[in-house]
């Protein structure tokens, strides 16, 4: 009997589209052992999830069909069972966990009753004993008052326990192998480790085999036994994880790995930035003084969402803002933007209190200030040309005399930011969304501002283009002497983009250094636990990390922050110390 449990062999997968077939998979060929984790890697589009679905037969046909190829798994030819066959194993044989765990939960149905459902198809035991069955596998998730949780609702559960909640759906029926579709994407890192931590240990306990499918090669590093590396629809690379890692041969994974800035590296110098003469250097260009923002929950509670915070920028500088979902840090943006009202506290802007100016003054303040939003899809009206998307700002502030003034600048910030001239005249949907971003640093670019909000510029981009944009904005800060606020969650980014960083956590900044500083010596256990949560991409490092204990996800506060406030300990770091 082979150890090999599934095999799939020159698999072609097409959409068909009203011009021509469009080739997601070209000759994609791997296999699967027991008991290992093979990790897909790839950026969006490469076709590693088509081929994920491929295998569970999950696509929609039509418009897709799979044009050629075989999967065996356990040795039998899926692609030749019936729809009622592939639905005795979907489940059973094979389970799959999806990116985003709110779509693939029933928000109608109990939690509980979601798990013990594929017991009751799959496994013909009682109502009881499924019942039975589905608590333990969420205390065996990590999830704590399984009993009550078992009669909860998707809604009331956070983001990483509704993935483990899909961990559990997954693993129910016990099934060989399991592919997990980027499980990790969209939560907080703290939360990712304690997820893949998750998987690692029910692969050991039920020996199944893992198809990881993932972008970021730092949970491939921790994760996988071997790798293959996807790119247009074809695997370019593959291999056991620590060659691919310290011997890369195709050009595009040596590109990848490049691409990633690593958290154990010590960050370039910068280029110095020149401040326009306007800008007064003695004092700082932003100065926040006991920043409140609270919101009204409904239910006569108040949430403090920003929670009395204090910081300034200085010109030409860089202050990265990092914490998880939730901790306050784009609320902390949209504040000093007044996008929101502030319910407390002082920003003042070259000394001008901006919180005090009435509707016309901040109206002529926004040309000071400016923000990049995280999502480049909503942010651009999609019935706008691109001309009208950064035109308008010009508009608002008077900053053109005729169409033709107004074309050329349009055109000219479009090259500033690496796109072409004839670019101003096409939509938002005709962009991907790397240059999507792009329009959306021309726009705020437009009315010549000195500070910028980046609220998670990144987050919805692929590796190789998320450098791209860094080096972008690292570029016009130079250029232009522009000072930033960067928010974000990727440390790794946020440590090499930033001068000084800032760690928020439920609504207070805990820690603040330079950034080399907050990075090599974290003195509160909340920075600890947030860096010791990011996966290195290196098989070697990740095999060595002392991981930290995870906390309990109670939906508590985990440190105790009443009357904490923050204490120079060192030359400009001020860590969160309760003051007796």
């Amino acid at each position: 009997m082979s150890d090999i449990i599934l095999r799939v062999t020159d698999l072609h997968v097409s959409f068909a589209t009203r011009e021509e077939d469009f080739n997601a998979v070209r000759g994609v060929s791997f296999e699967v052992k027991k008991g290992e984790t093979l990790g897909i890697v790839g950026e969006s589009g490469s076709g590693k999830s088509v081929t994920a679905r491929s295998i569970m037969r999950l696509l929609p046909s039509p418009p897709s069909y799979m044009k050629d190829g075989k999967i065996e798994f356990q040795g039998e030819d899926l692609s030749l069972k019936t729809e009622k066959e592939m639905e005795a194993i979907r489940g059973k044989e094979i389970g799959m966990i999806f990116q985003d765990p709110m779509t693939s939960l029933n928000p109608t149905i109990r939690i509980g009753k979601q798990i013990a459902e594929s017991l009751l198809k799959h496994r013909g035991v009682s109502k009881s004993e499924a019942k039975k069955e589905a608590v333990e596998l969420l205390k065996l998730v990590g999830i704590k008052n399984s009993e009550q949780r078992y009669n909860q609702y998707p809604h009331e559960f956070s983001g990483g326990m509704r993935q483990r909640v899909m961990i559990a759906i997954a693993l129910a029926c016990r099934p060989s192998l399991l592919i997990a579709d980027e499980p990790t994407t969209a939560l907080d890192v703290t939360i990712q480790a304690q997820i893949l931590d998750l998987m690692k240990k029910m692969q050991q306990r039920f020996g199944t085999s893992i198809i990881l499918i993932t972008h970021d090669l730092g949970v491939v590093a921790g994760m996988c036994d071997r790798v293959a590396v996807m790119k247009e629809g074809e695997i370019v690379e593959s291999g056991k994880t620590i060659d691919l890692f310290e011997n890369p041969q195709h050009p595009y994974t040596k590109r990848l790995l490049n691409a990633l800035p690593r958290l154990d590296q010590k960050k370039k110098s910068k280029r110095p930035p020149h401040i326009k003469k306007s800008v007064d250097t003695s004092i700082p260009l932003l100065q926040v003084n006991s920043l409140k923002q609270h919101f009204d929950s409904g239910k006569g509670e108040v949430m403090k969402a920003v929670d009395d915070i204090s910081f300034y920028i200085r010109p030409g500088e860089t202050l990265g803002l990092v914490g998880e979902s939730g901790s306050g840090k784009s609320t902390t943006g949209r504040a000093i933007l007044r996008l929101n009202e502030p319910t407390d506290g002082d920003i003042l802007y070259q000394g001008i209190a901006v919180n005090r100016l009435s509707k016309n003054e901040m109206k002529t303040m926004r040309r000071h200030m400016q923000m990049i939003f995280q999502d480049p899809y909503s942010s651009l009206n999609p019935r706008f040309k691109v001309l009208d998307i950064i035109g308008q700002a010009l508009d608002i502030h008077k900053l053109s005399k005729s169409k033709e003034e107004r074309k050329k600048r349009v055109e000219e910030l479009l090259e500033m930011v690496g796109l072409k001239p004839e670019h101003a005249m096409r939509y938002p949907h005709e962009f991907s969304g790397g240059q999507r971003q792009r329009i959306g640093i021309a726009r705020a670019l437009a009315v010549e501002p000195d500070f910028i909000v980046c609220d998670e510029p990144l987050s919805a981009l692929d590796v190789s283009i998320q450098t791209q944009i860094v080096d972008l904005l690292e570029d016009l800060q130079h250029r232009l002497g522009l000072t930033y606020l960067f928010i974000a969650h990727d440390l790794s980014m946020v440590k090499h983009i930033s001068d000084r960083v800032a760690v928020m956590y439920a609504g207070k900044i805990v820690e603040l250094a330079e950034s080399e500083e907050l990075y090599n010596n974290p003195l509160h256990p909340y920075t600890k636990s947030l860096l010791s949560a990011i996966p290195i991409p290196d098989p070697r490092v990740e095999a060595n990390k002392q991981r930290h204990t995870p906390y309990e996800d109670s939906g508590k506060e985990r440190y105790n922050l009443n009357g904490a406030q923050l204490v120079e300990v060192s030359e400009g770091h001020w860590v969160a110390q309760i003051v007796e």
